[in-house]
């Protein structure tokens, strides 16, 4: 017990260090990440902007970086990271390769839940002279709601996972607080704290995003 009182105030810090980063990357994805797989959508055959190239050249970008794992994408950056804000360390730092990563994981959920709108409803919508845009504001986006939102939620989970990661490169964080308090000094208390701190943010976060996306979930 004297261990885990020792440690609440990194702990506490390391928390919010998590929110923080965590945070920026979700910003991110929602900036970046939704429009991009509104593009991969509506730029597919049969649909209403459709378009190879961008489609091709959207897709192997999106691929491309979801392909490498984090821990690689991570220390691939630190060079961009370092040019782009004068420091590999911290949260801030580590904001940048977690918004990396999560811009093509969430365009891809954001994608998938626009495939499962009815396609009649897109038709029924052209054949009546809608724009594009009108389109996309009117009945993809309010149609894809709920699938939104629980892929922005996994986005949230596999970056709270890919923050811990970020700990081992000095990026702060409660992995880094595992590391260095946990791991390098074989104190199992904070290991076993910092694991606990992680379930319970994951858990309240899935229980958070599936309540929203039944309540805006109108099928």
């Amino acid at each position: 017990m004297d261990a885990i009182i020792n440690i609440l105030p990194e702990l506490n810090k390391a928390f919010f260090e998590t929110i923080y980063m965590v945070g920026i990357a979700i910003l991110i994805a929602l900036l970046i990440g939704m429009p991009l797989g509104i593009v991969l959508y509506v730029t597919d055959n049969g649909l209403i902007l459709e378009n190879r190239f961008i489609k091709s050249v959207a897709g192997i970008i999106t691929n491309l970086v979801r392909s490498i794992p984090f821990i690689i994408l991570l220390v691939f950056l630190l060079p961009f990271t370092n040019l782009l804000l004068g420091t590999q360390i911290g949260p801030t730092a580590a904001a940048v390769p977690l918004s990396i990563a999560a811009i093509p994981f969430f365009a891809r959920m954001v994608e998938s839940s626009a495939r499962e709108i009815d396609r009649g409803v897109i038709e029924a919508a052209v054949s009546v002279g809608a724009k594009p845009w009108t389109i996309i504001k009117d009945i993809i986006l309010p149609e894809a709601k709920p699938g939104i939102v629980s892929g922005l939620t996994i986005t949230i989970i596999s970056l709270i996972g890919y923050s811990a990661m970020a700990g081992t490169v000095g990026g702060g964080g409660i992995g880094d607080l595992a590391i260095r308090y946990g791991y390098y000094r074989y104190d199992n208390v904070v290991m076993y704290t910092t694991v606990v701190v992680l379930i319970v943010l994951v858990q309240v976060i899935q229980f958070s995003g599936d309540f929203i996306a039944k309540k805006i979930n109108k099928r």
